[in-house]
């Protein structure tokens, strides 16, 4: 099993930045692809960004792609996520997501431990 703690959410203007970080522990930190989801109130939780092993293979959601930065710091146990341009759209709890296997995946199922959430709020 592994503990996930996410922190750097907050409360930011649209058009600014803020970067989360989450810090893993448990199982070894290089065996696992890693993901972000964020959920918004009253919407279905849903992907953002996710990374492979050595942090070279990367996926983004659409809504994002050009605007986030998904990274790793294996000998920190961490993964961050840069968020620049934000918009008020962006305002959701966002959830920070360890896989199941190396493989780098999209889906909820394929991920197998979650950290408690952070509030990311952009106004306008």
């Amino acid at each position: 099993q592994v503990q996930l703690v996410e922190s750097g959410g907050g409360l930011v203007q649209a058009g600014g930045s803020l970067r989360l970080s989450c810090l893993a522990s448990g199982r070894p930190f290089s065996n696992y692809a890693m993901g972000w989801f964020r959920q918004a109130p009253g919407k279905e939780r849903e992907f953002v960004t996710g990374i492979g092993l050595s942090g070279r293979s990367t996926d983004y959601a659409d809504s994002v792609k050009g605007r986030f930065t998904i990274s790793r710091d294996n000998a920190k146990n961490t993964v961050y996520l840069q968020m620049n341009s934000l918009k008020p759209e962006d305002t959701a709890v966002y959830y920070c997501a360890a896989g199941r296997s190396p493989v780098l995946p999209r889906r909820i199922a394929d991920f197998g431990s979650w950290g408690q959430g952070t509030q990311v709020t952009v106004s306008s």
